[in-house]
């Protein structure tokens, strides 16, 4: 668990749950990695149980932990290994309730061949935004019947304007107070298309040499990061800030909030951008167009297009007051169509429907064994 969108969604959502209803376990197939080790503390956290991609050993190790902690639901969240053994190892130990939430769009394959062959185990696939549910359904041929969509939710307490933060951050890192500042929070990996980001600060400097931009995240691509903006001569104009733990002061410090990724669903760090009241200029990817609208909330460009998004850069940097428009917008956007508090409801409503559900449908088998035994001995 990298300190990534989806990840912090998962952590924000398991310690809004109520106790009494939902009792969250965490499993992460190789290292819990930084997330999960600052959250072991507050809930079971299992790890390290894949030693290598072929490593067959992993479904009765995951078969017998999902047994020995009596697992009621399981919810594979991302495609890959995590989707294929979680949802086989599910149904090896005969978890009621087998379900995937799949956060984003554009794989080569999408979820894969593989992981298609165990929808008929899974009882339903979580969406993010109507039109990933769309896309679950028509690119991935999920059964309609079995896609339900809910959408991703920030804590608009904990994600607000800040002034103060804007005014601590700058100091922080040594800059003037009235520094332009745009960022990103991502893990650092190939897909959210970092490089891109350092591709478009280099274009910036020539029409804005005071801007700073910081990049918040840790992972694989770091090393090619930094080589690349060193190669470009923009080293001292991005922050590489890692992994970090008060990102709500850091996102409500930024002017502009950016994202260049290739394949996304409802990336969470746009809403939190959003909720603080920070404009969002992105790729066209998933089902951003559904959170950042062009010239509402932020500003959209063609997947790789870094003249467009150098474009949109140079321009919003000039408008403090479209920016502040365009924040103000995206955060009433946020508070409307999607708390925290209603992605957690979300998450427990088909938690409890699906295992309702399940419970009738064994309840009814076993009435129509005991009427065929019944009919037997009266037979007989």
């Amino acid at each position: 668990m990298p300190v990534g969108g989806a990840e912090t969604l998962l952590v924000n959502m398991m310690r809004k749950m109520n106790p009494s209803v939902i009792r969250p376990q965490v499993i992460c197939l190789k290292e819990p990695g930084p997330l999960g080790e600052s959250i072991a503390d507050e809930f079971p956290v299992h790890s390290n149980l894949l030693s290598g991609k072929f490593d067959l050993r992993i479904l009765p190790r995951l078969a017998k932990l999902l047994h020995r902690i009596r697992a009621d639901v399981v919810v594979t969240v991302g495609a890959g290994d995590k989707m294929f053994w979680g949802r086989l190892a599910a149904h090896v130990a005969g978890v009621p309730v087998i379900t995937s939430a799949l956060h984003s769009t554009g794989w080569p394959d999408g979820v894969g061949k593989l992981n298609r062959t165990l929808t008929g185990v899974t009882d339903g696939f979580i969406a993010v935004a109507d039109s990933h549910g769309e896309f679950l359904h028509e690119f991935e041929r999920f059964p309609k019947s079995k896609v339900h969509v809910i959408r991703n939710g920030v804590d608009c307490t904990r994600f607000a304007p800040d002034a103060k933060a804007r005014e601590e951050v700058r100091r922080e890192l040594g800059l003037a107070a009235e520094t332009p500042l745009l960022g990103i929070v991502a893990a650092l990996r190939s897909e959210k298309n970092h490089s891109m980001l350092v591709r478009v600060a280099a274009k910036v400097r020539g029409t804005h040499p005071d801007a700073h931009w910081l990049i918040v995240g840790d992972g694989p691509e770091r090393p090619g990061i930094e080589s690349l903006a060193k190669e470009l001569e923009i080293a001292d104009r991005i922050h590489m800030l890692g992994t970090r733990h008060d990102t709500p002061r850091l996102v409500a410090a930024l002017d502009i909030f950016t994202l260049c990724s290739l394949n996304e669903a409802s990336p969470v760090s746009i809403l939190e951008a959003l909720a603080c009241e920070v404009p969002v200029i992105a790729t066209d990817v998933g089902s951003i167009k559904e959170s950042v609208i062009n010239a509402e909330t932020g500003w959209m460009v063609e997947s790789e297009d870094l003249d467009a998004m150098v474009d949109q850069v140079n321009q919003l940097l000039s408008r403090p007051s479209e920016r502040q428009a365009m924040g103000a917008a995206g955060r009433a956007l946020v508070q409307q169509t999607g708390s925290l508090d209603s992605m957690v409801a979300g998450y427990t409503q088909l938690a409890i429907e699906l295992y309702d559900a399940r419970v009738r449908q064994a309840a009814s088998a076993k009435v129509i064994a005991e009427e065929r035994v019944l009919n037997v001995k009266s037979q007989a």
